[in-house]
């Protein structure tokens, strides 16, 4: 016999089926967040593994980083981008978490990050992240500060002007505009440590070189980058 609350849980799949934001597909009752397939079509990078991938080398002769990495190929009209826009604009944040748990696993089995202290996430302006209810990157990264058993921080970098989104501009611009836009909280005082600076899709890392810019104002301060994505 069913019980009454499989019965309540039967009807409401019925009327609101929970949806794959890869596919659009419905999920079926042993799937989480995404479908199997979408899960065995998503372009993996293993750049994890390997020095001197595209991540690292974006920064020659920018800023220096200790290491770099990002989870997924992001391809316009892509799975990852159908993932990415959920995340940010469908109040999926669960593909955050998903997308870390997998991630941070990957990070700690590899022994990438073993000497990480502290995870960050790139802050939003608090006027946006008041309108969008949460920081899309926060779920991700606090997973990966789980799985590399490091301390998770967002109280430390913060972003003090609102710039809008970044995605249709071009390196020039976004580099003017992130110029002065980030700073440490002046209530913190920051001590040597190895920090990984976590963002949803890196595109000409202008964003991420100006957060690692301003976190080593601070002396003895490491920086390390991981994201969700790489444009390609």
């Amino acid at each position: 016999m069913l019980r009454p609350a499989r019965i309540l849980n039967d009807i409401y799949d019925l009327f609101f089926p929970v949806m794959c934001p890869g596919c659009a597909t419905r999920l079926s009752p042993n799937e989480q967040v995404i479908c199997t397939e979408c899960r065995h079509r998503l372009p993996e990078t293993g750049y994890h593994r390997t020095k001197e991938n595209p991540v690292e080398k974006m920064f020659y002769g920018r800023v220096k980083i200790e290491s770099g990495t990002a989870f997924l190929l992001f391809h316009k009209k892509g799975i990852t981008q159908q993932l990415i826009h959920h995340l940010k604009y469908k109040k999926r944040e669960n593909i955050g978490t998903l997308l870390g748990m997998w991630y941070g696993h990957l990070l700690s089995e590899s022994g990438f990050g073993n000497t990480i202290d502290m995870v960050i996430p790139v802050p939003l302006h608090p006027k946006k992240q008041r309108k969008r209810g949460y920081n899309q990157v926060s779920g991700f990264a606090k997973c990966l500060a789980g799985a590399l058993r490091a301390a998770y921080r967002e109280d430390i970098l913060v972003k003090t002007d609102d710039t809008g989104g970044q995605t249709f501009k071009n390196k020039m611009s976004r580099w003017k505009e992130s110029e002065s836009i980030f700073g440490i909280n002046p209530d913190i005082q920051l001590p040597a440590c190895h920090i990984l600076l976590v963002d949803d899709v890196i595109t000409t890392g202008a964003t991420l070189e100006r957060c690692t810019r301003t976190l080593q104002k601070h002396k003895n301060v490491k920086v390390s980058v991981a994201t969700m994505a790489i444009t390609v």
